[in-house]
């Protein structure tokens, strides 16, 4: 799995391991760092919507540094850091939050054990 930096958080923040720890710690995936991994997908919050053909210029390359990491799926801890990704992939690939990874891990987890399907219960809640 790739994971993309979201900038604020990255940045801003200084939050660059825990991200990682957490998804390092699901058994079974590899996390892969992308070249530019600093680099801005163009999202940055309205961004995109001011100035389009940079923030598409932006998404492109951050796209093709995930994708030239031959992932399986790319993780963002950020919303419009998913869609702006997902957006600009030459492949269909998942583009997934952290957290809801990790919520289908544990629905997975869950069935197997209880046999029980926790979609409905989620919905319902």
């Amino acid at each position: 799995m790739a994971y993309h930096d979201a900038c604020h958080l990255a940045h801003a923040q200084q939050i660059r391991t825990q991200p990682r720890a957490l998804l390092e710690s699901i058994p079974g995936l590899e996390l892969l760092s992308p070249p530019e991994w600093e680099l801005c997908c163009g999202s940055a919050g309205v961004y995109n919507l001011l100035e389009p053909e940079a923030a598409a210029e932006l998404g492109r390359r951050k796209a093709a540094n995930l994708i030239g990491t031959s992932p399986d799926a790319i993780a963002a801890a950020n919303p419009g850091c998913v869609i702006q990704i997902a957006q600009h992939l030459e492949r269909p690939l998942p583009v997934l939050h952290p957290i809801e990874l990790l919520a289908r891990l544990v629905e997975r987890r869950a069935m197997t054990t209880t046999g029980v399907d926790l979609r409905g219960a989620m919905e319902q809640a």
